[in-house]
């Protein structure tokens, strides 16, 4: 990769989107938490979530050991997530991994556009999907009543 390739996959929006987790700090006596780890890099990235009675996020904390670009993705993941429960999420994850292997359209999740230069690098990929990862480890399997 050349130093150009650099600058095109680390944008000042990614940049500022790395730093914003910041705003998110992980709460560990939050009820649910979860861990991912990229196989590819080695980032990994640890979520509390507080959810509603219908197991739909409401707060989300984020500790990140990543680069730049999982940052990103995380950042990006924790403005979505407010709202969504367990079948949405892993169908968001499901579609970012199509997306990623150029195998679908880009998936409907606020601000991932952001991340359009980082599909180019495979090895990155792992680092995208550690929020989408983590908060399916952290939700429960069972989905609340509606």
């Amino acid at each position: 990769m050349t130093g150009g390739g650099r600058a095109v996959l680390y944008t000042p929006e990614i940049l500022t989107l790395a730093v914003s987790l910041g705003a998110r700090p992980f709460d560990p006596s939050k009820a649910l938490t979860g861990d991912a780890r990229s196989q590819t890099c080695g980032s990994t990235i640890n979520l509390s979530l507080a959810c509603d009675a219908r197991g739909r996020i409401e707060a989300i904390g984020i500790r990140a050991s990543a680069c730049a670009i999982g940052q990103a993705a995380a950042a990006i993941f924790a403005g979505g997530a407010a709202g969504q429960d367990r079948p949405a999420i892993a169908d968001a994850r499901d579609a970012i991994v199509r997306w990623l292997s150029e195998a679908g359209p880009q998936p409907e999740w606020p601000g991932i556009a952001a991340l359009e230069a980082a599909r180019g690098y495979p090895a990155r990929h792992g680092a995208i999907l550690l929020a989408w990862t983590a908060a399916l480890a952290a939700l429960p399997k069972e989905t609340p009543a509606r």
